[in-house]
């Protein structure tokens, strides 16, 4: 009689414990943890796929992701507007990728100051110190690789070059710069200051510099504009894949694609194909699902512990690390093929 009375004690236990357990996970779902995440577009590959690894480590962590993004690259406004959103909604971390380095710090201060972790993806503020944290490819480095690769592969011709530089647009934001100025660097070209402003841009051998605000359709018209002023141009640099496509449609028009050097920075799928089609020589890849998945996870243990992600010894950003793409190798340039690009691209 003991013993019966003894175990209906247990299972009166077992299930006030059991209940409580499932009333405290249902308050749970019912009130997650909110994080944000702000992008450029949300029709660019690169951030799709950033959105893409936000969400993965949304659901393993048991956080609620809402995510916004501007209506065009460089909509400063709708970024404002999203951040002020998710303030209001008490969220505990954004992760943005800002249109307008500058334009955007005086809301992510608000942010901040409401107590709101707030980490940069891809491209830092201006400065950079405006965000608690930034996790992003080394643009500089990226750029770098490129104009190594390009000066290796040209040899003695790059001392005479014609070189068509595609910009993203003239607000000169902070990834812009210092993809421009990493792969003047990395050709060879003096810059004025590396990662402030873009420099270097009077040597003789540049054509100029048109923007192509990162897109197929306006990465033709620049390349269009820049074969008038020289078409003997033998060299482009984009800042991104889809702009480096539109300049290779502008080329073939023209009749001039065969021995034009194409180089730009990304590594998404499209454009590691593009690589090996021989569209583009050379990519930079870089890797926005580990940005978002690393970025999540940094805002979760900020909630647990209020440990500020650290950044990359000798950086003042978390590195997510950046690899030079080609089928085309050149001595002192380190690369992997298109093939271990694959394995690795995203889009």
């Amino acid at each position: 009689m003991k013993f019966r009375v003894l175990m209906s004690g247990i299972a009166l236990t077992a299930l006030v414990v059991t209940a409580g357990l499932v009333a405290w996970s249902q308050a749970r779902a019912e009130g997650k943890m909110i994080v944000g995440l702000v992008t450029k577009t949300n029709v660019n590959p690169f951030f799709v796929k950033m959105r893409e690894g936000a969400e993965a480590e949304a659901k393993k962590s048991g956080v609620e992701l809402r995510a916004f993004a501007g209506k065009y690259d460089g909509d400063n406004q709708s970024q404002v507007e999203a951040i002020e959103n998710l303030v209001a909604a008490g969220a505990k971390g954004i992760l943005v990728v800002p249109s307008d380095s500058a334009a955007l710090v005086p809301t992510v201060k608000k942010a901040r100051d409401a107590g709101v972790l707030v980490i940069t993806l891809d491209t830092p503020l201006d400065p950079i110190t405006a965000a608690d944290a930034t996790f992003a490819t080394d643009n500089f480095k990226a750029g770098q690789l490129i104009g190594e690769w390009a000066k290796a592969t040209l040899g003695a011709k790059a001392a005479t070059a014609k070189i068509a530089m595609l910009d993203l647009n003239p607000n000169q934001i902070s990834v812009d710069v210092l993809r421009h100025n990493g792969f003047l660097t990395g050709f060879g070209i003096k810059v004025d200051e590396p990662k402030r402003k873009k420099g270097g841009d009077n040597d003789p051998r540049i054509v100029g510099s048109e923007t192509s605000n990162g897109a197929e359709d306006a990465g033709r018209t620049a390349m269009e504009k820049l074969l008038q002023k020289d078409p003997n141009i033998n060299l482009v640099y984009a800042i991104n894949e889809p702009a480096a496509a539109g300049a290779y449609a502008a080329l073939k028009a023209a009749g001039k694609e065969k021995g034009v050097l194409v180089v730009a920075v990304d590594g998404g799928c499209n454009g590691v194909k593009n690589v090996q089609a021989g569209v583009i020589g050379a990519t930079s890849q870089q890797y926005p699902l580990l940005m978002a998945a690393k970025g999540i996870a940094a805002i979760v243990e900020f909630a647990k512990s209020g440990k500020k992600p650290a950044s990359s010894p000798g950086l003042d950003f978390f590195d997510t690390g950046v690899n030079l793409v080609t089928d085309r190798p050149a001595k002192g340039v380190n690369s992997i093929s298109t093939k271990e690009g694959m394995n690795k691209c995203w889009g």
